[in-house]
């Protein structure tokens, strides 16, 4: 009788252990398979390589709108088309963290290629024109007009305001 019980226990908890989804502790961004100007998103191990045992919906916030993903054998394809070049920030949380990547896919003849931008890139770019301008004050007007050309090509190329700083935000949370 006691080899019968702990024998249900035993199928009971691995049962649940199978059921559990596996996380998304990292991830790829590359062109999808079809070339129909999408992104797919791959999910990672820690060394960058795809995972394809993760299947089942994930939700991921795509440049602050939030959507979940179906993934098949590793992969999902974002459902949103992009007409030029962009700026593309994807996040996704679970138990383990935010996990997030700021990308600028550059679109030629229908081609995308996504480049990873490091954040860090973000806060230091402001900063040393903040630190020219204090070093050199008859460069304040100069700096202040290059300022304002790098928020407007952020802006222009879906890098909004609220973004930035969420990118800037998530960035200082995982250096501290």
């Amino acid at each position: 009788m006691k080899t019968l019980l702990s024998c249900l226990i035993l199928l009971l908890f691995t049962g649940n252990a199978y059921s559990q989804k596996a996380e998304i502790n990292n991830f790829l961004v590359k062109e999808g398979l079809l070339k129909n100007s999408k992104l797919a998103i791959i999910a990672a191990d820690s060394l960058d390589q795809p995972i394809e045992r993760i299947n089942g919906s994930y939700t991921f916030t795509v440049s602050g709108f939030t959507q979940p993903l179906k993934f098949n054998e590793g992969v999902a394809v974002l459902p949103m088309q992009l007409e030029r070049s962009a700026f593309v920030y994807i996040k996704h949380e679970n138990e383990r963290g935010t996990h997030s990547k700021l990308l600028y896919v550059y679109k030629k003849d229908g081609n995308l290629n996504p480049i990873a931008i490091n954040s860090m890139w973000l806060i230091l770019i402001p900063l040393l024109l903040v630190f020219i301008a204090f070093a050199f004050r008859k460069l304040i007007i100069f700096v202040v007009i290059l300022l304002l050309v790098f928020m407007y090509f952020n802006h222009s190329n879906g890098l909004n305001l609220s973004t930035f700083f969420e990118t800037v935000f998530d960035t200082l949370k995982t250096l501290f």
